[in-house]
């Protein structure tokens, strides 16, 4: 066997990479770079994986709003009668309920301390009084228990000069299964979901709004960074008007289209009678397909000045010498936009279908602000609050989110698989 060189072992070291360090250092090293990451991975936990585990725990609880606060024993507490002399009859009456008209409570208890001046005359088999210490144990609750419990007392002189009922609070306990933590579990919440065509019509209209929403952003970006990807005088002024809708308080602005396409006094719809385009008002909000229309050509208008900075800071990064070369050769503007623009922007562009897709999808505040939902305008995020807070249904809510994330996952994984790699992303 023959030896190898120096020149050799050197291409064989170089080859083989650097060499791993095993050693205590490198696990010191180690142990340090992960407690320097570790705050980080638990904000992140806490942030994002912690709520996303949550809804999908809650998609599969028979849940509603009223089960979001535990069951509890619900006292009051007051005299009855009217004593005015000492000997005179009275009763402490107790007024005890089960909060929750499902769950059920178990060792109901109550303790209490009685006002000086007071005698108790009959005590409940269910109660001991020691001194003036009342204690009574009810034993368990089923759901929308109710107990009216009253002790019979004489009214002493000591109560009638100043004794308070009110200044010793009772005190109740008892322990209930809370329907969030325990592990009852159901496939309601998408059965109700997916039941009948009313799905499947939401489904089409959040698809509709989101994909002519996105693309119609791009469209106008694109557009309106064509227009300003020249120098010329003026122009910081309109970059900055193109920035309007987009840093504009969303609350306003569509209270302002509200205003604008009212069907009575809207001075657009004025403005159509007075041409002669139309004979009557338009409903623009209210009435199918138009208010689809006119919520998705609001989300154009709102968000295309997102798409326009990102379009005109990558067009701004392409050589003039491409466009000069192009125009000595005669090439007409568009074939210089087609051949030369366009395969420069499908990274970027590719880039923001995929972000605007995702948060249009998302979207929830222009829809409720300008439809309410209404008129053909519901979308899944839409469904999403009808069902929890409308219909006071979280765990149907919290099913339609779900089913929101699945898609947009879906979404995802098709874009990468596919069209990025065909923009080389």
């Amino acid at each position: 066997m023959s030896a190898l060189s120096p020149d050799d072992r050197s291409a064989d070291a170089a080859a083989s990479g650097p060499p791993r360090t095993t050693g205590p250092l490198a696990r010191r090293e180690a142990r340090l770079a992960w407690g320097l990451l570790m705050p980080t991975v638990v904000i992140v936990a806490l942030v994002v994986i912690l709520p996303l585990l949550s809804i999908f725990w809650i998609s599969f609880k028979p849940v509603s709003l009223a089960d979001l606060r535990a069951p509890e024993v619900v006292v009051r507490e007051d005299l009855r009668g009217r004593p005015e002399a000492a000997g005179d009859a009275a009763e402490i009456r107790y007024r005890l309920r089960n909060s929750s008209q499902d769950a059920e409570i178990r060792g109901v208890t109550l303790a209490d301390t009685l006002p000086p001046g007071l005698e108790v005359q009959a005590l409940d088999d269910r109660c001991t009084l020691n001194g003036r210490d009342l204690f009574c144990d009810f034993g368990d609750w089923e759901g929308g228990f109710r107990e009216d419990f009253r002790i019979p007392v004489l009214v002493g002189q000591a109560y009638l000069d100043g004794g308070d009922l009110e200044a010793s609070l009772p005190v109740v306990t008892g322990s209930a299964d809370n329907i969030l933590t325990n592990f009852d579990f159901t496939l309601e919440n998408f059965e109700r979901v997916f039941d009948g065509d009313e799905f499947w019509s939401v489904l089409g209209v959040t698809l509709f709004y989101t994909f002519f929403g996105t693309i119609g952003a791009i469209v106008l970006g694109l557009f309106a960074a064509m227009l300003l990807n020249r120098e010329f005088r003026g122009q910081g002024i309109l970059r900055g008007l193109f920035l309007f809708p987009y840093v504009a308080p969303i609350i306003a602005v569509a209270f302002t289209w509200i205003i604008l396409f009212d069907p009575f006094s809207g001075s657009v719809n004025a403005l159509l009678v007075q041409m002669g385009v139309t004979e009557a008002s338009i409903n623009f909000f209210g009435q199918k397909p138009v208010a689809l229309v006119m919520v998705t050509v609001f989300a154009m208008w709102g968000y295309f000045p997102l798409c326009f900075l990102f379009i005109l800071a990558r067009m701004q990064s392409i050589p003039e010498d491409m466009y000069e070369a192009a125009e000595m050769d005669g090439a007409s503007p568009f074939q210089m936009f087609w051949y030369l623009s366009i395969p420069q922007l499908l990274g970027i562009l590719s880039v923001l279908f995929l972000l605007r897709f995702i948060w249009t999808f998302n979207k929830f505040d222009d829809i409720f602000l300008l439809t309410g939902g209404n008129a053909g305008t519901r979308t899944l995020t839409v469904n999403v609050y009808e069902q929890a807070f409308a219909v006071s249904n979280i765990g149907a809510g919290a099913a339609v989110a779900v089913v929101i994330f699945g898609c947009l996952i879906l979404f995802s994984v098709v874009f990468f698989k596919y069209v990025s790699r065909e923009e080389g992303l």
